[in-house]
């Protein structure tokens, strides 16, 4: 099945966070709190996937109350943290929703992603990936995690599923 096929059936995508989200970077201050640094233009991507009606999901390693907090500025309903074990959490996610595996999407960069991303009807990663993962992706992005690679993944599923023009037309006219 070639990818743009692939595209055609998907209905859910979940994103890692830390290297696709953001640029992998962890910032702490001397009080110990963590920063992370957020694309604006990706969080309109991730809008326009929405207004389309595709469900979003977010699946980290990691726990973060900055992440709970952007995925609630995103309407992100679905988020997961602290997950050593990606696939099955996102298995789970599927069942709940009634979807498939060739219905979802997922957008990783590092190991910890791979059983999933190769599950998956659609495995993305941005160009920041470590080259394992770039190998066994289905499409890799120009851009690199919190620099518009989400943004760009975004617009590669509403063109490829016809749906980017009708989106854009609300900006333009």
């Amino acid at each position: 099945m070639d990818t743009r096929e692939r595209v055609s059936h998907i209905k859910l995508i979940v994103f890692d966070i830390d290297g696709v989200m953001t640029d992998g970077g962890l910032h702490y201050t001397d009080d110990g709190r963590e920063l992370k640094t957020f694309n604006v233009q990706d969080g309109l991507g991730l809008k326009l996937l929405q207004r389309a009606g595709l469900e979003l999901a977010i699946v980290t390693g990691r726990t973060s109350g900055v992440v709970t907090g952007r995925a609630s500025d995103l309407g992100i309903a679905h988020v997961f943290q602290g997950v050593t074990d990606k696939r099955a959490v996102v298995g789970e996610l599927l069942e709940r929703l009634g979807l498939r595996w060739a219905e979802c999407a997922f957008m990783g960069d590092d190991l910890i992603d791979l059983p999933v991303m190769v599950q998956c009807g659609l495995a993305i990663a941005p160009a920041n990936a470590r080259p394992l993962v770039r190998d066994r992706a289905h499409a890799v992005t120009d851009s690199a995690g919190g620099h518009g690679a989400v943004r760009e993944a975004a617009e590669f599923i509403l063109a490829a599923q016809g749906r980017l023009e009708g989106l854009f037309a609300d900006y333009l006219d």
